[in-house]
């Protein structure tokens, strides 16, 4: 009896050490006091991790993107009334608000339901695992694909031409996928390819490479595309933040600080703008 209690006790000191390189049991998120989280995979287990701060900002508070809202908050409103709606795409220069829009609308739906999932794109393959558990949930889901783009033979691209359109077990009805680019079709185009391209009886085809590429874009039902901004816009947005942020008046020395400050960042865009009104406005702080 005495060594068979000596086995059972290295037996349980062995299963004590083993515990502790095991993954913890992933904890239920809670949908109704966190109204963000990300898809996070540790040692080969994905679950959801909450977003305890996630960022405030208001729809009002995007500048010079006003079609852009309209379209996306429209689309949105769709798809919390149970109706048709399509996933989105919203793609062009960086800084220009594309991933704060998508932040500002759940922040203006979380009350009606909505929330969101942000899941990175080495993640992809793990879909079909985030979605399976939103079936039966009463809320409302957007997947959050930001910065969005790939190289030719990602395993995720075809995971997210799947869950889009084409696979053979369709997505919840609950869930939409919002995703942000600087590329309009995810993918590098390439100048061969288009040597491809050929006129067959006054009719324009593109070739195999071309089609491929733009086959994962065109299955965004919704596209958005923003443009760099002209200076007139840039200085609005300025002006606005310097207003937000107790920055005081955009006078013609904030004016001219401001047109140098996007002239040494070669960018006008919204987020050149806010970087300025919180330098300009700390500075005069001090």
């Amino acid at each position: 009896m005495s060594e068979l209690s000596r086995f059972l006790e290295r037996a349980e000191t062995l299963l004590d050490r083993l515990e502790a390189f095991l993954p913890a049991t992933p904890v239920p998120p809670d949908w109704d006091k966190h109204i963000a989280y990300r898809w996070h995979r540790l040692q080969g287990r994905g679950q959801y991790r909450p977003v305890t701060r996630p960022h405030r900002l208001r729809l009002e508070d995007l500048r010079q993107v006003d079609r852009q809202k309209r379209e996306l908050d429209r689309n949105t409103r769709q798809f919390l009334a149970g109706l048709p709606a399509n996933n989105a795409l919203l793609w062009g220069p960086r800084g220009t608000g594309k991933s704060t829009l998508i932040k500002a609308v759940l922040n203006e739906h979380a009350a009606g339901g909505l929330r969101l999932i942000e899941v990175d794109k080495t993640d992809l393959m793990d879909l079909p695992e985030i979605v399976d558990g939103l079936y039966e949930r009463p809320e409302r889901f957007i997947l959050f694909c930001d910065d969005l783009s790939f190289e030719a033979g990602e395993a995720g691209y075809k995971a997210l031409k799947a869950i889009l359109d084409g696979s053979i077990s369709t997505a919840p009805d609950n869930v939409l996928v919002y995703a942000t680019s600087n590329r309009r079709h995810l993918l590098p185009e390439m100048m061969a390819e288009n040597l491809d391209t050929r006129i067959v009886d006054g009719e324009l085809h593109h070739g195999e490479a071309v089609e491929e590429k733009v086959s994962l874009s065109e299955r965004f039902g919704l596209w958005l595309s923003f443009h760099p901004f002209s200076q007139d816009d840039y200085l609005s947005i300025v002006a606005y933040w310097l207003e937000q942020l107790g920055g005081g008046e955009l006078d013609g020395t904030a004016r001219k600080q401001a047109l140098q400050w996007a002239l040494t960042r070669g960018s006008r865009s919204g987020r050149v703008a806010f970087q300025f009104a919180k330098d300009w406005t700390g500075r005069r702080g001090l």
